[in-house]
């Protein structure tokens, strides 16, 4: 089970979404539509606060890269902060960590 939560800056600038719980296969169609319905066209960067992720497999790696392209078509960039060690090394054995801007966390 996951929950993402939306923040849209006034400036529009950024998304600013957060992630948590588990993203899997059973929960990857309800997260792939939640979170393309919140990056919507991709008009601007978006920033997952990953917090509270917990895990995260392949399934939710491929909506990711789904939504960065998204993004990408219009310019701008899929910002990825505090993700837990675990998923973290994660990223960096896929090569996404070069995929996507990995912040440390704060």
């Amino acid at each position: 089970m996951f929950e993402l939560a939306l923040e849209k800056d006034e400036d529009k600038l950024s998304s600013q979404i957060s992630v948590a719980g588990e993203i899997d296969l059973f929960a990857a169609p309800d997260f792939k539509k939640r979170l393309y319905e919140a990056i919507g066209e991709g008009d601007s960067d978006v920033v997952l606060n990953c917090t509270d992720l917990t895990y995260i497999d392949s399934t939710g790696l491929g909506i990711l890269l789904g939504a960065l392209k998204r993004v990408r078509q219009n310019n701008h960039n899929v910002y990825i902060k505090n993700l837990k060690d675990s998923i973290r090394k994660l990223f960096r054995i896929t090569g996404l960590d070069k995929a996507f801007i990995l912040e440390e966390a704060q």
